[in-house]
């Protein structure tokens, strides 16, 4: 056990890490570099997210960033990190519940369309419109003609944000079968998470081949070179938060870019645009 002397008799961090390696396990020294190399690594990459921010509210940039994937792949721990450090002033997340009854008579964008980032803004979408294309269809919260109309329209849709200055940056966080499982139980058994199961994520692990189905049709026609799919592999969520970091940060050239002197280029490995020979871990 690390005592209170250890931590006064250590006089910089390699004298810690040397301290460190001495007392514990390698396997356990290595779990625990890399959470600090993490937390390290988050930190400048949250710095060039302010800087960012700044960029877009000086020029009135409309930035979308869309987060979409299975149930427990990490998209609602990523987008806290995206925007903790951030001016909540100029940033806004989006959640939307299911629809109301009004809801349900309207255009299906309408409801989206409130939401879309102001001049200066910057707007992350813990899913999206994109629920219509995958979600509802497996779980039959849709009919055939309102999914088929859907994917007739949305690409029109994005296009007209796109012609209109709008930057969306569609995010797929991928998480194996086996992963997300682990994920559900781990939250089944911590009282401070179980609000973040529910029976329909138990449905999506029993319905897993029609999802994928549903996602590959979803690539397959919205993935375009004005509004590409870029897929994030989540088995490791913070390897996953690191590169879909650097992965926005490096589509924009902002003022002060690169200061932290963090990598932001993303690793391919773990952060892509989507091909079809791209093989998807779900």
């Amino acid at each position: 056990m690390l005592t209170r002397e250890d931590f006064l008799n250590s006089d910089s961090q390699e004298e810690f890490k040397t301290l460190l390696q001495s007392k514990f396990t390698e396997e356990y020294n290595n779990s625990l570099m890399y959470s600090i190399n993490y937390e390290k690594e988050l930190i400048k990459l949250q710095a060039e997210l302010v800087d960012l921010q700044q960029w877009v509210a000086k020029h009135k940039k409309r930035v979308c960033i869309i987060f979409e994937g299975r149930d427990a792949a990490g998209k609602g721990g990523a987008i806290r990190r995206f925007t903790e450090h951030l001016n909540p002033r100029s940033m806004r997340v989006v959640a939307l519940t299911k629809p109301t009854n009004v809801e349900r008579g309207q255009w299906y964008f309408r409801r989206y369309i409130k939401e879309l980032p102001n001049p200066g803004e910057i707007v992350f979408f813990d899913r999206s419109w994109y629920n219509r294309a995958v979600v509802e269809p497996v779980m039959g919260f849709c009919s055939d003609e309102q999914y088929e109309k859907f994917m007739v329209q949305v690409t029109e849709f994005e296009h007209m944000l796109y012609e209109d200055g709008v930057v969306i940056i569609k995010c797929w966080f991928s998480i194996s079968k086996d992963e997300q499982e682990r994920r559900f139980n781990s939250r089944l058994a911590n009282p401070l998470k179980r609000w973040k199961f529910s029976e329909v994520d138990r449905e999506g692990q029993k319905r897993w081949d029609k999802y994928t189905h549903f996602k590959e049709q979803m690539f397959s026609k919205t993935h375009t070179a004005f509004s590409p799919w870029i897929i994030i592999k989540t088995n490791d969520k913070k390897e996953a938060r690191l590169e879909s970091m650097r992965y926005v940060l490096s589509k924009f050239d902002y003022e002060g870019k690169g200061n932290s002197g963090v990598t932001l280029l993303p690793d391919p490995n773990v952060a892509q645009r989507y091909h079809r020979m791209v093989k998807l871990i779900d």
